[in-house]
């Protein structure tokens, strides 16, 4: 050992060689490919509850998000989908907001859009969505006083992400192509 080491109090010493093993460890390769392997979905889980579209309805999703979004199991559809591409944050945003437009008490309203700001909105929120900064702007202006149109803008950005982005992957993927037949 160096001396610089050894003039170091002992809790010091021994912290390192918690820290040392603990990094040895994440390092560590694994012992075979199977620890590699990350779980993915072949499919997105089916909806519960809602009823199951007939070929004709699910094909109307093509036309637009809003008709998807209209629909119980295609949104459920959508949803999950979403979750399984690790992207869910946009439409459980735009789920938090439609939430948020039918509250009537403005009690309610405040706590509501407190909690949608800090989930979806605030830098580095926890599922932080991906508007842009005259947006958030607005948004923040918006929730000085509460009102049912506090997050329009910012849903209708999201809507449109979603719309030119999502939407067409959805409608590629197999589960959708599997309602369609």
């Amino acid at each position: 050992m160096c001396k610089g080491l050894a003039a170091l109090p002992h809790t010091c010493l021994e912290r390192a060689k918690e820290i040392k093993t603990k990094l040895g460890t994440l390092l560590q390769k694994p012992d075979s490919a199977i620890d590699l392997i990350i779980p993915y979905p072949e499919k997105p889980e089916k909806p519960a509850k809602a009823q199951k579209p007939s070929p004709e309805e699910a094909l109307q999703w093509r036309d637009s998000l809003e008709k998807l979004l209209q629909n119980a199991y295609g949104l459920a559809s959508f949803r999950s989908f979403l979750r399984s591409e690790f992207s869910e944050e946009n439409i459980e945003f735009w789920i938090a907001c439609e939430d948020y437009k039918r509250t009537r008490s403005p009690a309610k309203m405040a706590e509501k859009a407190k909690k949608i700001y800090e989930e979806f909105i605030q830098i580095e929120a926890p599922k932080e969505v991906n508007i842009d900064h005259f947006t958030k702007g607005i948004t923040m202006k918006n929730l000085v006083e509460p009102s049912m149109s506090s997050f329009d803008v910012a849903q209708k950005r999201i809507f449109a992400l979603m719309e030119k982005d999502s939407l067409p992957r959805f409608l590629r993927s197999e589960f959708y192509q599997e309602l369609i037949k």
